[in-house]
């Protein structure tokens, strides 16, 4: 009799453990949730993540803490958030370039961000655009490609790092354009400040990076890499208008979480997610700063990254770019 009981019992144990741990993914979240941003803080991830996580918050009914963790071209947040708890109250706010980038410019990455996060949801499509100072006698693509065969030695792009988007936006630009100009990179805001001292001729930027620069006239717009113009520069041709087609670099941000996370609880982050992004003054605040919100499923975003992965990995590799 005593045997009977016992795997009866043990069967009653598996049954109360499957119920707990239902009941704590259909509460869920019963506690703040973590967004650990791979980048610094001002930067447009950040920018975003911050925007998505307040309005998060109302939704969920708890906290959305933001902590910025930059370091190592976003793979430092990365690796972070991998060996987290797959419970959904740890995200990670990232870009492009850490998830669809770097694991074919790096030849050792701890982690996988392919293989070993879970897409959430992704937040905002944001273009690069192409600007250069004022000083520079520029005023147009055209401009500045009859400048870069004139200055072959002297004409220079900054970028936030090797590998990065505006690093291999240069990188087909030179292709595109049939120049042959020199990358710069720097770590971070430094890019952007030897632009605007003028120390370097040019850079692709993210819109929401340098929007407040074009405005006040600090720096010039030549054209956004992106398929049409955007809203927030009207009068900014694309690429492809101002005679340089195929340089479509847009950066889009997106949340991850470590791979396993229960489907119900994936589908409630996801939700609020797509709750924020459709409210309209939350648009609003992203069109200021020249970014779309994007709005897709778990699955939907999965297969987005995926393939901007195997975008992006030809330019990599073209461009020589390898780190260790």
């Amino acid at each position: 009799m005593l045997q009977f009981f016992r795997p009866a019992a043990a069967g009653m144990l598996l049954c109360c453990a499957a119920a707990t741990a239902f009941a704590q993914t259909s509460n869920f979240p019963t506690k703040p949730i973590r967004m650990v941003v791979a980048f610094t803080a001002g930067g447009t991830t950040d920018i975003l993540a911050r925007e998505v996580a307040a309005e998060m918050s109302q939704t969920l009914g708890q906290s959305v803490v933001v902590e910025n963790r930059p370091g190592a071209g976003g793979n430092i947040g990365t690796e972070m958030v991998s060996r987290t708890e797959p419970d959904g109250y740890t995200l990670l706010a990232t870009s492009v370039g850490p998830i669809a980038i770097n694991p074919s410019l790096y030849s050792k990455l701890k982690v996988n961000p392919l293989t070993e996060l879970t897409p959430v949801a992704p937040m905002a499509d944001v273009p690069n655009v192409l600007v250069v100072p004022p000083t520079l006698p520029v005023k147009s693509v055209k401009d500045l490609v009859a400048y870069a065969k004139a200055h072959p030695n002297s004409t220079n792009f900054s970028s936030t790092g090797v590998g990065t988007a505006a690093h291999l936006s240069g990188v087909l630009f030179n292709e595109r354009a049939g120049v042959q100009t020199t990358h710069v990179p720097y770590k971070g805001a430094d890019a952007l400040n030897d632009l605007l001292a003028g120390r370097v001729q040019f850079m692709f930027a993210t819109l929401p990076s340098v929007i407040s620069h074009i405005r006040s006239g600090t720096l010039r717009a030549l054209a956004v890499a992106s398929p049409q113009r955007t809203g927030t520069l009207p009068d900014v041709p694309t690429m492809a208008e101002a005679g340089v087609p195929g340089v479509e670099t847009g950066a889009w941000f997106g949340l991850f979480a470590a791979k396993g996370v229960p489907k119900d609880v994936l589908a409630k982050l996801n939700g609020a997610v797509v709750a924020a992004l459709g409210k309209t003054e939350v648009k609003n605040k992203l069109a200021q700063q020249g970014a779309d919100a994007m709005r897709l499923s778990p699955d939907a975003f999965s297969k987005f990254v995926l393939s901007e992965n195997k975008r992006w990995k030809p330019v990599v590799e073209r461009s020589g770019a390898r780190i260790d």
